[in-house]
């Protein structure tokens, strides 16, 4: 490996393993996701999944089901980047779960040109359309 992508993977797993401690901010229960967007080296959003601002901070019903309006962290995180004054035209989105198709679609729309996870989703669509729309997928195991 050349000098570049030793220091791009070793960005990489420092950016996925803080999205993993961004995900201990999450209240659901069934599954902790976090997620970052970077430009340029630089953080320029967060998220986590939970309940929409002002909600009560419980995610799942009394059937431990999640709520269907519970948001995704790849969509907390795009959706903070609409309410600053930053671009994600261009970033890398660290995500600890590999996305749905519905984050996939907000990702594509966002100009988002690279996606970093750390584990998979039991669906692959949001994958695959990733893949369609050019934007590079990257697995990471942060522990290796």
């Amino acid at each position: 490996m050349d000098t570049i992508n030793d220091k791009q993977l070793t960005l990489d797993k420092r950016y996925i393993r803080m999205a993993s401690i961004w995900a201990e901010n999450s209240y659901c229960n069934r599954r902790k996701v976090g997620a970052l967007i970077v430009k340029n080296q630089r953080i320029i959003s967060d998220g986590y999944n939970g309940t929409p601002s002002g909600f009560e901070n419980i995610c799942e019903d009394e059937n431990n089901v999640t709520k269907p309006y519970v948001l995704h962290a790849e969509a907390n995180a795009i959706t903070k980047i609409a309410r600053s004054n930053n671009s994600s035209d261009g970033a890398t989105l660290y995500v600890t779960a590999s996305p749905c198709i519905e984050c996939a679609k907000l990702i594509i729309q966002a100009g988002i040109k690279r996606v970093v996870y750390s584990e998979k989703y039991r669906l692959e669509d949001g994958l695959e359309l990733l893949k369609k729309a050019n934007i590079e997928v990257e697995y990471i195991n942060p522990n290796e």
